[in-house]
């Protein structure tokens, strides 16, 4: 009776579904307008006041701008774990230097962007140029993702035929040198001083600006908008043959490559990729500070990144996007409880690596490969 029971639980929770299958049975109508309900939300959560999610802080008089800060960097953190979730979550690749493509395209504004930079006083002084900061700030951007997806291309081409761990280690190291480079290179980025007026759509950082340092609704709003075109992208590209490529690569390079599947020309198509959305986040972080230098882009850094697609759920982009609204927005909204964040961060890492190994939302596919690998050590075991 017992045995009966639970295989008709088992078939009624088969028949219900999970969330993502229940919503993907409803009509087409259906599906568009809560897609447009939850946009229409998304965009209107800056006017929100809902206890417990407003972040308070001293040194700014306007909560809701400070409210505002903390989304705008929950969506460029969901840029940069989109980006890594390529790189990490579809093609298995263990990146731990991620934080170096988001430097450069922090460095890509300030650099061609800013007045204070050695890049631009020398192109003033050689060309005559007249400061645009609306068209200096459009041109940084194809500026920020080439340079990332550049150097997405020079580090994967000699360092993607390791694989694992040594791969990794590869990685960390580039991270490493973009910011000592950013650091010792004075001529160039302003060593450990920075450069500051990094401009937004508007200009550099001031009261009047649209895009200015008072309200920072605007941010939240234009970095919103990157998150959705980005998401709308990658879906086409994980759909597409480079996207079960990477699927194919991640799960056996071998036979990928028994079948056909190239595995270095898709890798680094994931690594160039993968970069060049970094680049885009950094682009807007840098614009949104007004200012870059080195230190705000240490290892530690790197290691919340992949900690946010770990953590959400590797290969789902739902997943890693909640995973790095989550790791975001906790510690800020528990500031007051500096002391000990860092513990109680460590500690909820090992508790849901412990019970939620594949992550808070996994993709199914990754979800039945843990499954069978704990299958296959069950019956090792025995």
């Amino acid at each position: 009776m017992s045995g009966n029971h639970t295989a008709a639980a088992q078939a009624a929770k088969r028949q219900r579904g999970s969330i993502g299958d229940r919503w993907r049975r409803l009509p087409r109508w259906q599906r568009v307008l809560g897609a447009l309900a939850g946009i229409v939300f998304l965009y209107y959560l800056p006017f929100l006041g809902i206890p417990g999610l407003v972040y308070l802080r001293t040194d700014l008089a306007d909560q809701g701008s400070a409210w505002s800060a903390v989304l705008f960097n929950c969506a460029v953190y969901v840029i940069i774990a989109l980006g890594l979730n390529v790189v990490v979550g579809l093609a298995g690749l263990l990146d731990l230097g991620y934080v170096g493509f988001f430097a450069l395209g922090a460095y890509s504004v300030a650099l061609f962007g800013s007045t204070n930079s050695p890049v631009v006083k020398a192109l003033q002084v050689k060309l005559g140029l007249p400061q645009d900061w609306a068209v200096a700030w459009a041109l940084c951007i194809p500026i920020a993702i080439v340079l990332a997806m550049i150097s997405g291309v020079i580090l994967g081409w000699p360092t993607l035929r390791l694989r694992g761990d040594y791969l990794a280690i590869v990685t960390l190291g580039f991270g490493e040198i973009i910011r000592i480079c950013a650091r010792n290179l004075d001529g160039v980025t302003s060593g450990a001083q920075g450069i500051s007026e990094v401009p937004g759509p508007s200009g550099p950082p001031a009261a009047g600006n649209l895009f200015g340092i008072i309200d920072t609704k605007p941010w939240y709003w234009l970095a919103l908008t990157v998150v959705l075109f980005v998401v709308f992208l990658v879906r086409r590209l994980e759909n597409s043959r480079p996207g079960r490529a990477w699927l194919a690569i991640r799960e056996d390079e071998d036979a990928a490559a028994v079948m056909g599947v190239y595995p270095f020309k898709f890798k680094l198509w994931a690594f160039a990729i993968g970069a060049a959305l970094g680049g885009v986040a950094g682009f807007l972080y840098g614009s949104k500070a007004g200012f870059v230098e080195p230190s705000q882009f240490d290892v530690n850094l790197s290691i919340l990144f992949v900690a946010m697609v770990v953590v959400g759920g590797s290969g789902n982009m739902a997943g890693v996007a909640l995973g790095a609204v989550l790791l975001t927005y906790l510690p800020e909204r528990f500031r007051e409880f500096s002391d000990y964040r860092v513990l109680v961060f460590g500690m909820a890492m090992v508790a849901v690596m412990v019970l939620r190994p594949q992550g808070l939302i996994p993709s199914k596919r990754r979800a039945r490969e843990l499954h069978d690998r704990a299958e296959e050590a069950k019956v090792n075991v025995a």
